[in-house]
């Protein structure tokens, strides 16, 4: 029963990211775009693109951005690293130079948080949360 409401609540969880992803939540659909990791499917890591409207960060706003990876039991399972810098992108506050919009990308090396083992082969959502708003997608680790 405990499993059948995780499965649940990920599904809820994924339907309101992906719902929120599609029509954009300011009225600008581009303001922020979370795009598929690559490769997809992978194995042992992978990229994860994503690109914000350089209006979210008008005035010297700085959007606190948040990336992390659950299993489909809602359990988190690792914070990827932002490239170029090496953080950990969990409440990170981005800067951008450009007149349009401002490419990023994330890395996960595909461990476990905290444990250093390889995540188990089958499907993930990752979630990226910039000023609160949340966009989900999925994807596929096989070995």
């Amino acid at each position: 029963m405990r499993y059948a409401w995780a499965v649940s609540a990920l599904g809820l969880l994924a339907a309101v990211g992906w719902a929120r992803d599609a029509q954009g939540q300011s009225g600008s659909p581009a303001a922020v775009e979370l795009k598929q990791n690559y490769p997809n499917p992978f194995n042992p890591a992978t990229t994860i693109p994503f690109t914000l409207s350089a209006d979210l960060f008008a005035n010297g706003h700085r959007p606190k951005v948040s990336l992390k990876i659950y299993n489909v039991l809602a359990q988190l399972v690792a914070v990827p690293i932002l490239q170029g810098s090496g953080e950990p992108l969990d409440e990170v506050e981005l800067t951008c130079s450009s007149a349009t919009q401002c490419a990023f990308s994330a890395y996960w090396d595909g461990n476990v948080r905290g444990t250093g083992q390889q995540a188990a082969s089958g499907v993930y959502l990752y979630q990226l949360v910039v000023d609160g708003r949340r966009f989900t997608k999925k994807m596929i680790i096989m070995k």
